[in-house]
């Protein structure tokens, strides 16, 4: 049935935001996290990579998880002589997470998810309607 379908494909879109915002909520946690001594390197923003992959049970692509991977780009540097983590000329890592692009990231993974969740919300009032009027 395509509405059952439909509700399958929507909770993989459920699923795979819900990941993307577990993802996003660790690298605000981490947006200051430096590096413990001279040398290590800071936290490094983690990015969710999708995949579109055909579901053999309903005969259609959905989307999935395919990989939880790190962010290459450079590190700041913040000059902090007094940080325990500063190099010989006094400058410190610090991660490369933006809390602005974080945030960017995160409004529209929420969105994506009440998408979905319209979806699901629109699928069950369809099916229900379509109960009650074989039932009359």
């Amino acid at each position: 049935m395509d509405l059952m379908n439909t509700l399958s494909l929507s909770a993989a879109g459920l699923k795979v935001q819900g990941t993307r915002l577990r993802v996003i909520a660790e690298n605000l946690a981490n947006a200051n996290s430096t590096a413990p001594t001279p040398g290590d390197l800071p936290y490094r923003r983690k990015v969710v990579l999708f995949q579109n992959v055909l579901n053999r049970e309903l005969g259609m692509p959905t989307v999935k998880v395919k990989k939880i991977d790190v962010d290459r780009s450079d590190f700041q540097r913040r000059y902090d002589p007094g940080h325990p983590s500063a190099d010989a000329e006094g400058y410190v890592l610090t991660p490369n997470v933006n809390s602005l692009v974080e945030s960017m990231d995160m409004r529209e993974a929420q969105r994506s998810y009440e998408a979905n969740l319209n979806v699901i919300d629109t699928t069950r009032q369809m099916l229900t309607r379509t109960i009650e009027l074989l039932r009359s």
